[in-house]
């Protein structure tokens, strides 16, 4: 029988809540990967990260920022000005409709500015509740659990829920947590997912969570076969806190980028 099938509700909150204490210890580092300066830049850079890794849309969004400086910049934009500005992260004529039609909406709705309250975000273009949650968190400090693929794969994973609607996972997580852990648990687990819980290939014999995770053995558990999975500037670092000689991951594993 299955750890989920035998767990109380509240021995579940408390595993879950194990789990955030050592993925606190794991990634001191956690943070929010879309570069940005005040909400409106993290609103644009939210929407031009679909389909798009983070680090495309840094490299895209210092020119776009500053020759889009105010939402009516972008309500006024010229269209193919604009694609070809943001063309490199993908989807570029959807992104810019979006855009264009975000500063018309907060000129006309908002004085021109990004307001922070979920409700009111849910309504602007190209901005549905995951996104919402990424400005609220980062932009206005009000608690928000972001809903990504690395969020909703690793807590099943976990076995913490079994939601597969992302406002529904959104609510069951958010209950196992104080609301003023909200934002830094996101950032924490969608780390850990870039790093360590890959979707295909996780690095099981090289995770901090080897003890908590029902799903321990879906990736190699063989510390050296799990070393070369982990990814980014800190993986000798991660390998160090699993326990794993950090001379296992290799150099190309450390420059790699986080997906």
């Amino acid at each position: 029988m299955t750890r989920s099938a035998t767990e109380t509700e509240l021995g579940r909150t408390r595993r879950a809540r194990r789990i955030g204490r050592v993925l606190t210890e794991t990634h001191p580092d956690a943070h929010c990967e879309l570069d940005h300066r005040n909400p409106l830049e993290l609103a644009v850079a939210t929407i031009l990260s679909a389909q798009c890794t983070d680090r495309k849309v840094n490299e895209v969004t210092p020119k776009l920022f500053a020759r889009y400086p105010s939402a009516a910049d972008y309500a006024g934009a010229e269209r193919g000005e604009m694609e070809e500005m943001i063309r490199p992260t993908g989807f570029y004529r959807n992104k810019t409709n979006s855009l264009i039609q975000l500063g018309q909406a907060l000129v006309e709705r908002h004085d021109g500015q990004v307001p922070g309250r979920l409700d009111d975000l849910v309504t602007l273009p190209g901005i549905g509740r995951k996104t919402a949650n990424v400005i609220l968190g980062n932009a206005f400090d009000v608690p928000g659990i972001t809903v990504d693929t690395h969020f909703q794969r690793l807590v099943h994973r976990w076995a913490l829920t079994t939601e597969t609607d992302p406002v529904r996972i959104e609510h069951a997580i958010g209950a196992m947590f104080p609301k003023r852990d909200w934002t830094m648990l996101s950032h924490r687990i969608i780390f850990h997912g870039r790093r360590v819980c890959h979707a295909r290939k996780p690095a099981c014999g090289a995770c901090t969570l080897v003890k908590l995770c029902p799903s321990y053995g879906t990736g190699p558990i063989e510390p050296a076969a799990a070393a070369k999975l982990l990814k980014g500037p800190r993986a000798r670092d991660l390998a160090v806190a699993a326990g794993v000689d950090p001379e296992l991951v290799p150099v190309q594993a450390v420059r790699a980028e986080a997906p």
